[in-house]
Order: C-alpha cells, then sequence, then structure tokens
C-alpha cells in the first residue's frame, strides 16, 4: 500500500506519522528506505546530483514513474547517465522541490517510486 507523505520540513520528512531525519526512498511495495546518496556522492562529491548507479539503485523492474523530491529549494538534479537510463527503461521521472513532491506524490496511483531529498 503506498503510504501517505504528511510533512516536509529542512532536514526532516514525515511518512504515515513517522519521521525520518535523512533522505528516502519509497519503493513500489510502499517500504520506506534511506537513501544510498552515496552512490552519487563517491562520483561527484555531492548528493546533488543523482548518477547512474544512484539511478539504477532507485529504479524497480515495472515502475511506471518516480518522483523525485529536489530538496526544500530544488538543489537536485539527475545527471545525463542518468537520465538516459530511466529514459530506455521507459520510466517517467517528474523533479520538483520536495515540498511540491510530496503533494504530486500524494495525489498519483499507479506503480509509482520515489526519492525525496530533504535539505537544500
Amino acid at each position: 500500500m503506498k503510504p501517505k507523505i504528511d510533512s516536509t520540513s529542512f532536514g526532516s520528512i514525515t511518512v504515515d506519522g513517522n519521521t525520518y531525519e535523512y533522505d528516502i526512498l519509497i519503493r513500489l511495495n510502499g517500504m520506506v528506505e534511506k537513501r544510498e546518496k552515496k552512490l552519487s556522492k563517491e562520483l561527484y562529491g555531492t548528493s546533488h546530483k543523482i548518477s547512474l548507479e544512484e539511478a539504477k539503485y532507485i529504479y524497480e523492474e515495472g515502475t511506471e514513474k518516480i518522483i523525485i523530491g529536489t530538496g526544500q529549494t530544488g538543489f537536485v538534479k539527475l545527471s545525463e547517465e542518468a537520465e538516459d537510463f530511466f529514459r530506455r527503461k521507459k520510466c517517467g521521472v517528474e523533479l520538483f522541490p520536495t515540498p511540491w513532491a510530496i503533494e504530486r506524490w500524494n495525489g498519483l496511483e499507479g506503480r509509482v517510486t520515489a526519492m525525496f531529498h530533504i535539505t537544500c
């Protein structure tokens, strides 16, 4: 079952009443897990650019759309390699500042996963 995101503020996100103080992924099965941002940080020196390796980690077979919360003010971007990977998988990706991404997530149905960055 798809969890509802209650709120976010700088440094936290609340999902179904549980507050997380780290970036999260929400899987197709509704499970919330910690983002593996080291997959991007090791390559770019920042977690604000999503690498191909992190894109492969985020994606699950059968995902139709991925919502990416790009931070409270929208710093996170996809690398060209990550964009190409999602395109080849025929998986739509929507990037919004995290507060807007939450609204989009809560209104979507279907085979959707998400990644939310909770700081800048």
